[in-house]
């Protein structure tokens, strides 16, 4: 809608009354402001033979003809819809059908923009209808048309479309590929368990040809005579993946497929391929790596300045940088030649390396002075220099100091002054030094400290110098040259220093847990001289194999005469055994016999035998020891069994075979007061369980080696044994008889358990020394 006053009206605004000037310029504001007539409300697309597409746009009133205009580069056709507020749920709209990707709708300023997002460029029509907007892309003809209401008419519209059909084209709707190539199968995007983003393509086959390049921030996956299927046709937002993969775009280029990756962040990436699928992979770099990439970046940190010369003299130009620099320059007479550089807001020292570089030049900076020569002559000036050096070194006097060592052993840190190889002259304590020391005779601590140091195999000495000690009073001989004597009392002050000691504290627990049960029965029967008067039973307490003597003829179911008796030995008139069954536990607790009948002259006897066991053991030894870092402690104690084994001549004699607890422990403590332990623990005990012979050995050992931090408790390991066993003695056919069955059996169960646990505690000491 224009403005009532758009042509031929003039106002007079006097600029020195600031409210009436602003109570015009509002109005002016208001008049100029459209109204808002109409609401885009959906968005419908379809598919359309010869590979176009049609999208309508419902509108809630109708519209004039808007205005359209198409860019080449990147491919789009946006549409102005004056008067229309965008009410659309969401402002991007994807479509994935033809040359169309999707659709853009933003609302501002009292209209609405419609942009559609092209794979290519392509000719289109647009036409109105009441209160539709409809779109065609990819229609041969390139006319609007008027709504439908109005007057016919037309109008050209100019498009970025070539006269020739798209590179590619969308077939009818049978078809859903792009391309005339095999389709891709699949497109995928998985996260890895350390946040690595895997790109995974399921190609046609396994002999598709595939290529990555890198550009900037984005990686491009091409694969060749290939097609794109209308489903991966499609763009995926993966940033919630936390991943160094921030997009994924698919889509056709000519007669290939191209896939573009955007990353974000420090990244490093693989591709490898497993038959018909390849994978893409991005990995974060870790901290360590980006450090290494930090410190191999030259990092330029001066004063930006801006060059714009054609064809000057370098030395022109290195003095116009020593006079932005204040720095003094002196230029070797070899530096000449002409330049022509165009560079825009640089630090200084990358303009004057970029420079130097073109030029074949380098520099040497001392102070505030920096001398420019061609790289050659540079590096022939130092080889002189150095040929000088080593000449005065080899004519410089010696002189001996006598240097007192006061942690480490002086035969030790002599070793690392001489290197491995060189040959040295003995001590004058009493174990003689040998003439050529090896790197692995030395302690491994002050080894370590002295590849800390920076010193090399070959020594600290100069080829002239000689290093002895005194083992008595723990002291260094050296003669050298002054300079490599100031080398040695460096290397000494480093290395002769108190180590640090680690406790560790060790405990192996062996518990026991043992039960078991028993249940045995003998039944029988015996002869009786006497009679036997009504149905009595008799119950006497007593052990297995002498069941109870009792006399049937007294007590409260006698006649309180003396009688016939019966006892446990079971046996009748003839001395024959009368048992019917003889399964009695084994060493019972307890037993109890009944006389339950009489037949006759004969006695029914029964004894029930039980017995029931439970135990439980624990042992528990805790060694400790303390020892330097990176020094193997050993702690022992135990016992040694005495055993006869023969000799060479058939004769026998004693040996002696440990049983000890035992602790092998060599502690490092890492820069960051956690130690890592190579350790060795073995528990060995003699079973005295065996009587014949010496008694064998029961051993436990581990063997491991663990990173623990200081003071912290690991458990190293564990052995859970369970021995569960179940006996049955009966008598055939009878001891299966329900109830009356355990009559004729004997039943045995054992459950032992044994359980080690090694618990571990290192603690590292602290101490004035080496504090100090």
């Amino acid at each position: 809608m224009n403005s009532p006053c758009q042509r031929g009206c003039r106002f007079g605004v006097d600029r020195s009354s600031g409210v009436g000037f602003w109570m015009v310029s509002m109005l002016l504001v208001t008049l100029a402001m459209p109204t808002l007539a109409a609401d885009l409300r959906d968005v419908q697309f379809e598919a359309l033979p010869d590979n176009q597409i049609q999208i309508r746009l419902n509108l809630t009133e109708p519209v004039g003809q808007p205005q359209t205009f198409a860019t080449e580069s990147p491919a789009r056709i946006a549409m102005d819809l004056p008067g229309v507020d965008n009410r659309l749920a969401s402002k991007s709209v994807p479509i994935g059908l033809g040359p169309v990707h999707s659709l853009i709708a933003v609302g501002a300023s009292g209209r609405t923009r419609v942009v559609l997002n092209l794979t290519d460029p392509a000719p289109y029509e647009v036409s109105t209808s009441g209160n539709q907007i409809t779109i065609k892309v990819g229609a041969q003809g390139r006319t609007v048309s008027t709504p439908t209401s109005a007057p016919a008419a037309t109008q050209a519209v100019q498009t970025a479309a070539r006269s020739e059909a798209p590179a590619w084209s969308q077939p009818p709707r049978a078809r859903q590929t792009t391309g005339a190539g095999p389709a891709v199968r699949d497109i995928d995007f998985r996260r890895g368990a350390s946040g690595e983003g895997r790109l995974i393509i399921r190609l046609p086959s396994a002999d598709t040809r595939v290529a990555v390049r890198e550009q900037a921030s984005r990686v491009y996956v091409d694969l060749y005579q290939t097609s794109l299927p209308q489903r991966l046709y499609r763009r995926l937002d993966v940033v919630d993946f936390a991943t160094p993969v921030t997009q994924i775009e698919s889509r056709p280029n000519g007669a290939n497929v191209e896939i573009e990756v955007q990353t974000q962040g420090d990244f490093d990436y693989m591709a490898y391929q497993t038959d018909e699928l390849f994978t893409l992979e991005f990995r974060p770099l870790t901290a360590a790596e980006k450090e290494e990439i930090a410190r191999q970046k030259v990092v330029y940190d001066g004063e930006r300045l801006s060059l714009n010369f054609q064809d000057i003299e370098v030395r022109a130009v290195l003095q116009v940088l020593a006079d932005f620099t204040d720095l003094n320059l002196v230029a070797s007479d070899s530096v000449g030649g002409n330049i022509t550089l165009r560079l825009k807001n640089v630090p200084w020292d990358q303009a004057l390396d970029i420079i130097l570089k073109t030029k074949g030049l380098a520099m040497r900076r001392d102070g505030n002075v920096i001398r420019v020569a061609p790289a050659q002559e540079l590096a022939a000036q130092e080889q002189l220099e150095m040929e000088s050096m080593q000449k005065i070194e080899e004519l410089a006097p010696l002189r001996t100091e006598f240097i007192q060592i006061n942690y480490a052993k002086a035969a030790d840190i002599a070793a690392v002054l001489r290197g491995i190889g060189r040959s040295g002259s003995s001590g004058t304590g009493v174990r003689p030094m040998a003439t050529s020391t090896r790197r692995d005779q030395v302690g491994p601590a002050l080894n370590q400290a002295a590849a800390a140091a920076g010193i090399s195999e070959r020594g600290v000495l100069s080829p002239r110098g000689s290093v002895t000690f005194d083992e008595r009073t723990n002291t260094l001989i050296v003669q050298d040259t002054l300079k490599a004597l100031e080398e040695v009392r460096r290397v000494v002050s480093l290395l002769d220093v108190p180590v640090r000691q680690v406790m560790i504290e060790s405990r192996v627990v062996i518990a026991n847990n043992n039960f078991a049960r028993d249940l045995g029965v003998r039944f029988g029967a015996s002869g009786s001289a006497g009679s036997f008067g009504g149905n009595e039973i008799l119950i006497g307490g007593g052990q297995t194999g002498s069941l109870a003597v009792g006399d049937y003829d007294a007590g409260p179911f006698g006649l309180n005469t003396a009688g016939t008796r019966y006892n446990s030995i079971l046996k009748d008139e003839n001395d024959n055994a009368t048992l019917i069954t003889n399964l009695p536990a084994a060493a019972p607790s307890g037993s109890i016999n009944f006389l339950i009948g009489k037949v006759g002259s004969y006695l029914v006897q029964l004894e029930l035998s039980a017995m029931q066991q439970e135990g439980r053991g624990e042992i528990i030894s805790s060694p400790r020891i303390i020892t330097a870092d990176k020094s193997q402690a050993t702690i022992k104690m135990g016992e040694e069994i005495p055993y006869q084994e023969k000799t060479g001549e058939g004769n026998t004699s004693v040996a002696f075979k440990e049983a000890v607890l035992q602790l092998n422990v060599t502690p490092q403590i890492t820069p960051d007061d956690r130690i890592i332990m190579d350790l060795e623990i073995t528990k060995d005990a003699p079973n005295r369980s065996y009587t014949v012979q010496e008694p064998p050995i029961d051993t436990r050992s581990i063997k491991t080696n663990v990173l623990v931090d200081n003071g912290e408790t690991v458990v190293l390991g564990g052995i859970f044994e369970r021995e569960k066993t179940f006996s049955k003695e009966q008598v055939p056919w009878l001891g299966d008889v329900p109830v009356l069955g355990r009559l004729f059996k004997q039943e045995a169960r054992n459950d032992n358990n044994k359980e080690l646990l090694i618990f571990v505690t290192p603690k590292i000491l602290k101490s004035d020394l080496v504090q100090k």
